[in-house]
């Protein structure tokens, strides 16, 4: 889960449903003021990020994720205490229709 520095968007929903049954918090962060629709997000805010408890995620977005992917080690270092990831493609390659399902048993 954590041996790459960016999720595409199915990792990231994955990973976010994993971890959070796990009650770590993966928060996704907007770097360019502009939300993702029908996903929470929350505005690259240094003070209010470091509030989170510090098992938490923070999955960085841009608009295509070239941006995020070059500032990874930046936030890294700005973030010790978290995990800091890309989100791979960034804005312009989410899309808000994906969504997850869990598995049906056959036999219900």
């Amino acid at each position: 889960m954590f041996s790459k520095d960016e999720w595409t968007q199915l990792e990231f929903l994955k990973n976010k449903r994993e971890l959070e049954k796990d009650g770590v918090k993966v928060v996704l962060i907007d770097t360019i003021l502009k939300p993702i629709e029908y996903v929470e997000t929350m505005i690259y805010n240094p003070p209010l990020m470091e509030q989170f408890p510090l098992n938490s995620v923070f999955v960085f977005y841009c608009d295509t994720g070239k941006t995020t992917k070059e500032r990874l080690e930046y936030y890294k270092k700005k973030f010790p205490k978290y995990r800091c990831i890309s989100l791979k493609g960034g804005r312009g390659y989410f899309r808000p229709n994906l969504q997850l399902f869990d598995k049906l048993d056959k036999n219900e």
